[in-house]
Order: C-alpha cells, then sequence, then structure tokens
C-alpha cells in the first residue's frame, strides 16, 4: 500500500478535559525483561548528529528461540526534558517494506521540540528492510526502465507479465528461502516487543502510518499491556488484508486521479490541458500512449508514468510539480520536467529492497487466491471502472500467486483490552480507504476517530493542519481525547487544494511535502 499547511481553527471539537491514565514514571524505567546483549549506540553514520543507532538480536523464528538470529536496526534520540519524561515512542512509515531509521529526525519536526523532548524517539527498520540483516533484495533491478506496459493487451502480453512476477517469487524463494516464512507482521510485531525490552521499557508509545497502522494495532492485539499510547494514521482495514485492499485502492485511486484532472482543468490558462477533467484525463493517456512508443529520454515509459503521477493520490500539495511535468510534455513535448518528476516520487529502479520485503509481508500474511483466473476475472472487472492503478497495482502484488509461502493470517486484530488509543483518517485517502479507519475504530472500543473530510490525503498528522495536530500533541502530551461520539469522535476541515505557482517550471517538491523514503 509508499506519501499544504493551513493553519484551521480547533474550536468546536470537543476535547476532553480528562486525561487518561498513564503509567507512572518508575513503570516506564522499570527495569528490562530483555535477555540478550543491550544494545551498543553509536552516531548514525548518515543522520543528524545526537541521532544513535544501534541492532537488536531478535530470533528469525520465534517458536524456535534458541534457533537462527536475525538483527533488527534500531535508532533513538533520547529525551532532554527529564522532567516530564514519557517514555519510548516507536514510529513506523508504513509500506511494508518502509525503513524507519531517520524518523527520530523526521519526527522532532512534526513533534514540535518541546514535546519531542520528552520522549525517547525510536525509529527501526523492520526484519528484511534496510540496515537489518538480512536485507532481502530479490531482484535490484526488477524496476529498471522501460518495463512492459501495464496494461496487456492481449493474452500473451498478460502472461509475460505473470510470468515475469512468478520468476520473482522464485528469486526470492531462491534467495531466502529460509527467511520468507517468517517476515509476516506477527513477526514484525514481535520484534518491536523486543525492541521494547531492549530498551528497558515497561511500556511503549507508537504512531504508524499507513502500513504501519496495521502492524501497531497487532502488536497492541497481541501485547495489549505494554501499549501506552497508540496513534494510527491512515488506516488499513483489517477486514480486507490484503488481496481485497489492494482492489479496494483502485477504485479509490481512480476517485483521486479524477480530482487531480478536475483540478488541472481549473486551472487551463497555466496548464492548456483543457477545461474539463475529461479533457485533461484524455491528454494524460494521450501522452502515455505517446511514451508507450517513445519512452522521455529511455527512461519514462506508461509504467514509469503511472508510477510518477500515482504519488498525486497521496498529497495533493504535488499537484502542481505533476500538472506542470504533464502540461510541458502534452503541449510542448518537453521530456526533463516529467523525466525529473519520475526521479523525485516514481524511480525505484536499482535496489528492489523495499519490494522485496512488500512481497515477503503482504504474500505471507494473509491467503492470496492461486489460480490465475480469479484474478484475470477480478483485475479485468476492476479496470473497467478503475483504469487508473487497476493493472499496475495488479502486477505490483500478482507474486503472491506463486509465492513459495502459502499466505495464512489466523491473528484477528482485537484492541478491547487497549484503554486508550487515537485514530486518524482522511474520508478521501486513496492509499487507505476511508472504511478502514471506520472497521478499526469498531474494534477498539475506547479510541477516538479524528476524520478529515474529503481532504484526498494520505498521512494526516504533524503535516501543519492545526485542527489534526492539537488533537495529536494533546494526546502525546498527556493522554487527553476528544469526547466520545457516535461515529467519527472529532471532524477536521480539510487542507486547502493548492494554487499553480507564479512560475510552472520546478523539478522539486513543494515545500510543504514533507515526504521522507519509506513513507506511503
Amino acid at each position: 500500500m509508499k506519501k499544504i499547511l493551513i493553519a484551521l481553527a480547533t474550536a468546536g471539537l470537543g476535547l476532553s478535559g480528562a486525561l487518561v491514565t498513564a503509567p507512572a514514571m518508575a513503570d516506564a524505567q522499570q527495569a528490562p525483561d530483555h535477555t540478550s546483549p543491550a544494545p551498543v549506540w553509536e552516531q548514525c553514520a548518515a543522520l543528524p548528529a545526537g541521532i544513535e543507532c544501534a541492532s537488536v538480536t531478535v530470533p528469525l523464528d520465534y517458536d524456535r528461540p534458541w534457533g537462527k538470529k536475525i538483527k533488527i536496526a534500531v535508532s533513538r534520540k533520547t529525551a532532554t526534558d527529564t522532567a516530564h519524561y514519557q517514555g519510548a515512542i516507536l514510529f513506523n512509515p508504513g509500506g511494508p517494506g518502509g525503513s524507519g531509521l531517520g524518523y527520530p529526525s523526521v519526527m522532532q519536526t512534526r513533534l514540535g521540540a518541546p514535546l519531542a523532548a520528552q520522549y525517547d524517539l525510536i525509529g527501526f527498520d523492520p526484519r528484511g528492510v534496510g540496515s537489518s540483516e538480512p536485507a532481502l533484495r530479490c531482484d535490484p533491478h526488477f524496476f529498471d526502465p522501460v518495463r512492459p506496459d501495464y496494461i496487456p493487451a492481449n493474452w500473451s502480453e498478460e502472461s509475460a507479465w505473470l510470468k515475469r512476477m512468478q520468476g520473482y517469487s522464485k528469486a526470492c524463494d531462491s534467495a531466502y528461502g529460509d527467511v520468507l516464512k517468517h517476515m509476516t507482521t506477527i513477526d514484525a510485531a514481535k520484534d518491536m516487543d523486543e525492541i521494547r525490552k531492549a530498551l528497558g521499557q515497561k511500556q511503549i508509545s507508537y504512531v504508524g502510518y499507513s502500513y504501519g497502522t496495521y502492524l501497531g494495532a497487532t502488536y497492541a492485539t497481541l501485547f495489549p499491556s505494554k501499549v501506552r499510547r497508540l496513534v494510527l494514521d491512515s488506516i488499513v482495514n483489517p477486514e480486507r488484508v490484503w488481496y481485497g485492499a489492494n482492489i479496494d485502492q483502485n477504485h479509490a485511486f481512480e476517485a483521486r486521479a479524477k480530482a487531480f484532472f478536475a483540478w488541472i482543468a481549473q486551472y487551463d490558462a497555466t496548464y492548456h490541458l483543457g477545461t474539463t477533467g475529461a479533457d485533461v484525463e484524455k491528454a494524460f493517456y494521450d501522452s502515455r500512449a505517446k511514451l508507450k512508443a517513445t519512452p522521455a529520454e529511455g527512461r519514462v515509459g506508461p509504467d514509469e508514468l503511472d508510477d510518477t503521477y500515482l504519488a498525486g493520490g497521496y498529497l495533493k500539495s504535488r499537484w502542481p510539480l505533476l500538472a506542470n511535468a504533464l502540461s510541458r510534455y502534452a503541449t510542448a513535448g518537453e521530456t526533463a520536467p516529467l523525466v525529473a518528476a519520475y526521479g523525485t516520487y516514481g524511480d525505484s529502479s536499482g535496489d528492489d529492497n523495499g519490494f522485496a520485503v512488500y512481497s515477503a509481508v503482504e504474500c505471507t500474511d494473509a491467503r492470496w487466491p492461486r489460480d490465475w483466473g480469479t484474478w484475470h476475472r477480478d483485475w479485468w472487472e476492476s479496470y473497467r471502472t478503475a483504469p487508473f492503478l487497476s493493472w499496475g497495482n495488479a502486477w505490483f502484488n500478482a507474486q503472491c500467486q506463486s509465492w513459495p509461502v502459502r499466505g495464512h493470517n489466523d491473528l484477528r486484530i482485537n484492541g478491547w483490552a487497549i484503554k486508550n488509543a487515537l485514530f486518524f483518517q482522511d474520508t478521501k485517502d486513496a492509499a487507505t480507504p476511508y472504511q478502514g479507519g471506520v472497521e478499526m475504530h469498531s474494534r477498539f472500543p475506547t479510541s477516538r476517530l479524528v476524520v478529515m473530510d474529503g481532504g484526498g490525503n494520505h498521512g494526516l498528522t504533524g503535516r501543519g493542519n492545526a485542527c489534526i495536530d492539537d488533537i495529536w500533541k494533546a494526546y502525546l502530551t498527556d493522554g487527553t481525547l476528544p469526547a466520545s461520539r457516535p461515529g467519527p469522535d472529532a471532524h477536521c476541515a480539510p487542507f486547502a487544494d493548492p494554487v499553480p505557482p507564479a512560475a510552472t517550471l520546478r523539478s522539486a517538491p513543494t515545500a510543504d511535502d514533507d515526504w521522507v523514503p519509506g513513507e506511503r
């Protein structure tokens, strides 16, 4: 499932004045129940000063804790406000497959210095990711451009893509046959508890985005007494893991693509692509066909275009850059802005670590159809009404049809034992559609669900919306939650749509797009 700042008043949100009881300071610093060697911390080589890195050794197979071990890379920025110390808070950016090592630095900004100083800020690379050992890489050149068109014109092309994905499954099996069966979200949640033990914490707080919400909910289901505060932002639907969730995405991204095309049409004087969304949509697909015939600078063909413009479905602050690149190419044949946009948002060439872990987790987490006839039927049906993403998404997941480990997951997410939790969801989120927030909220009866109405963004906290951030920071400061109400407990107005800049030649993200690699 890879990531505008208008201040909004918080009046009328009904923030409760009551505090949610938090563990005492003595509890947060209780002696650890970890028997492995204590982590050896040292300055992280590629991160700002003051952020330390270490590794935590964990079992590959928790059913055989005496057997083979692997290492989980962990980073931290220790609390400096010892008078208001609140223990450790872990972050996960999503994916699965996203690196979280940089998040102590990212979250200092998102939380603000005073609140960040009260916590040990903990980032980590989940098993298989980045600096953890082993880091999965099945075919580093799998995403090198230019790839065959995602949309098969006939059975021969569909079959060729299927064989390509089956080949990827075989490559992963050949390289990591003994590891793949232990790459589930449950395994990652158990690793989190080993991190907790290694940090010497009785409980941890947690903030998870996108897939990170499913990881956090899994941890809370397995280790409810170890959860201090829990924030889930842009929430995976636990009822749809994972085949159904991807089909849901197809239709949600279709709606965001049409919103993007309609926005461009409002500024025809700037972009010259037409005065209606249908006009702009035609220009996009005409450009796609042209790129299939002649890829831009030998790098951007139809798939690379699709991957690049998918980014606009995550954050609408990206729309001006993407619109400019499309306009320059469609109206003047200029390739440089398009290739630059691909480099910023679509290029995964040269390293498949994120995709390898994504595959290993999602294919093993849950059951997938093994009969390609089921996929063929479902994805062509999806394509008829949601062409923007459907076949690209099919090929991003089709390796699960032949994955060497049969998917299974007998864990039902259950938050009944969690005393308090805070959830955030946009009603028009494409990557994790709205119903996911509703379903997760129902499984955590004392949670609060904060909804951004119609913003269409993925990842809401810490991006500068005062309504969202006031609720988030109040909870992480002293446990304050919005008052409980039927349905969503609080509503926030959306970020405003962007306005094209006076000059539209930018080839870098806008200043308010604080996406970092690994965040989705």
